[in-house]
């Protein structure tokens, strides 16, 4: 039942190829455990966790590290993006494209030129 009530939570999981992953049921407590590619991803599946059992579950306990805490993601450039879409997108407001700029400035030498398919670095703020 309890795995039920969180199967989005490890549908979202899988779609994140989150590694090592483990969910085991004990005493009405799902525990889940793994490892998700960075602070972004990780956030993504807390965000969908508080989405189910509130602010602060008491029926769910995860377990979730992440592989590169260098940085906050990495983007993939998709055919319409902007910097501003892309820092609104990742932190709320687009004035930060500045910052996302500033950690790709050796591949990219002007904000209003980026292309599909590059891989731009989305700093921690």
């Amino acid at each position: 039942m309890i795995k039920q009530k969180y199967q989005s939570v490890l549908d979202l999981g899988t779609e994140l190829n989150i590694q090592n992953g483990d969910v085991s049921e004990e005493n009405g407590v799902l525990k889940i455990k793994g490892t998700a590619n960075t602070q972004y991803e990780k956030n993504i599946i807390w965000d969908q966790i508080k989405a189910i059992g509130g602010k602060h579950p008491t029926d769910i306990q995860a377990d979730i590290k992440v592989a590169d805490e260098s940085v906050y993601h990495r983007h993939t450039v998709k055919s319409g993006e902007t910097l501003g879409k892309i820092a609104k997108h990742y932190y709320g407001d687009p004035m930060k494209y500045k910052q996302i700029f500033q950690a790709n400035s050796d591949i990219l030498k002007n904000p209003d030129m980026i292309h599909p398919k590059q891989e731009l670095v989305i700093p921690k703020l």
